[in-house]
């Protein structure tokens, strides 16, 4: 007969507690990726592991997990987790959150007697914020599963100018190992894994509901260094009809493009389109006409054809704007990542085990990107878990109810009791 185990709560609230006051920088958290912050968030999760009597071990990219010894040690292991890093003065939830409900999960088993048939782990993962350090993304996943390129070694965090490879030799880890492409996680070891986070975004708390099961993670079309070319004229002499205005015609640009995903949206069309920067050059003063405007922009969905369709409207958009308005559009190198969906045996579980508990939910797409889809990527089934937060994410006022936190630690556990028999 199986114990009547419950998440351990308490020590995810200690746990979220300490990191909170050891990485505090005035304003909110700041952990950088393959930097002091981080460091001291994987020695306080290192202690916290230990106290419950878990076995740990690092990879050679600074991964660390602590594991639950299953009774057969040949089955594929369950790995459940998140990342420790933060973007500068973030908030102290978006991915800590999923390492404190591994540890309360697992806690959880542990008090109760309950020995899995095959071993859980639960991993913290470095440097998933890594466009906030490095311009790339998922190191700590991707690293893990032998995904990282080796020119990526090469690549510069944005604070320092040095480069991710001295980064990772100055905390311990082994960069020659990325270079010759070890893998410490083999796909035949790993029979999942799954990612309990906060939402980021306002639906869940907006509809009331405390947990989401994530669909799938958005894949994306981005243009980081685009550019309107205009004219520089002055203000007061020039007419509207010599006027080569760039920054008017960016502001049609924006507004005409968010009228066309006003028009998918209402089809059912599920995407996110944002203008992330929209600006005038420096040179732009009180008295000139913009002669030159930059921005920025990504579009997101599970559905990668919709990502495409709006592209079209505006390639459409840049040639009738560049003629009417005699500027010129330089779109610049386009960027962008394909979706990963989560695995839908893991997808029915979770909404199984909610129901079971009583639990309200809602299946979702996820709005940014996670390691659950490095996993999903390297053939691994995967899942995610979103808690409903509030004030958004990737700022100090991130909040989380923990009775939120709670519900979605029962039906994590509930599932892993399951999956892991």
């Amino acid at each position: 007969m199986r114990p009547n185990f419950a998440p351990d709560i308490a020590i995810a609230e200690r746990f979220l507690a300490d990191l909170a006051a050891r990485t505090y920088d005035g304003v909110g958290v700041t952990r950088e990726a393959y930097g002091l912050g981080e460091r001291i968030a994987h020695d306080v999760f290192r202690s916290y592991a230990e106290s419950v009597g878990l076995t740990l071990v690092s990879d050679h990219v600074g991964n660390l997990y602590a594991t639950l010894p299953g009774t057969d040690r040949s089955l594929p292991a369950i790995v459940i987790g998140s990342h420790l890093d933060s973007v500068p003065s973030g908030g102290n939830y978006d991915g800590a959150a999923g390492v404190a409900a591994g540890l309360a999960v697992v806690s959880g088993f542990v008090a109760a007697g309950f020995s899995p048939a095959r071993d859980i782990t639960v991993m913290a993962i470095r440097a998933e914020e890594a466009g906030a350090w490095f311009p790339t993304s998922y190191l700590g996943s991707r690293g893990a599963l032998g995904l990282l390129r080796p020119e990526e070694l090469d690549i510069r965090r944005r604070d320092s100018g040095r480069t991710l490879a001295e980064h990772m030799a100055e905390e311990g880890f082994d960069p020659a190992s990325v270079r010759d492409g070890q893998a410490f996680l083999a796909r035949d070891r790993v029979a999942a894994f799954v990612e309990l986070h906060i939402e980021q975004g306002p639906v869940l708390e907006a509809e009331g509901v405390p947990v989401g099961i994530v669909t799938g993670i958005p894949g994306s079309r981005r243009l980081r260094s685009a550019r309107v070319l205009g004219r520089y004229d002055h203000s007061g002499a020039t007419p509207r009809a010599y006027r080569a205005d760039a920054a008017i015609a960016l502001a049609e640009l924006a507004h005409r493009l968010d009228l066309a995903w006003e028009r998918m949206d209402a089809e059912g069309k599920e995407l996110v389109c944002t203008f992330c920067v929209l600006a005038t050059a420096p040179e732009a003063g009180f008295t000139k006409i913009a002669g030159e405007a930059r921005f920025e922009l990504d579009v997101r969905s599970i559905e990668l054809a919709h990502c495409d369709a709006l592209f079209a409207e505006l390639h459409d958009l840049v040639a009738d704007i560049a003629a009417r308005r005699k500027v010129r559009f330089d779109l610049g190198p386009e960027t962008g990542s394909r979706p990963a969906m989560m695995d839908p045996t893991i997808r029915a579980g979770l909404a199984h085990a909610a129901e079971r508990l009583g639990i309200p939910h809602r299946a979702m797409p996820s709005g940014g990107g996670h390691d659950a889809a490095a996993f999903a990527a390297a053939g691994i089934p995967a899942g995610m878990l979103f808690v409903r937060n509030q004030n958004g994410s990737h700022n100090p006022d991130e909040a989380m109810r923990m009775e939120d936190f709670a519900h979605a630690c029962a039906v994590l556990q509930a599932w892993l009791a399951e999956a892991a028999a």
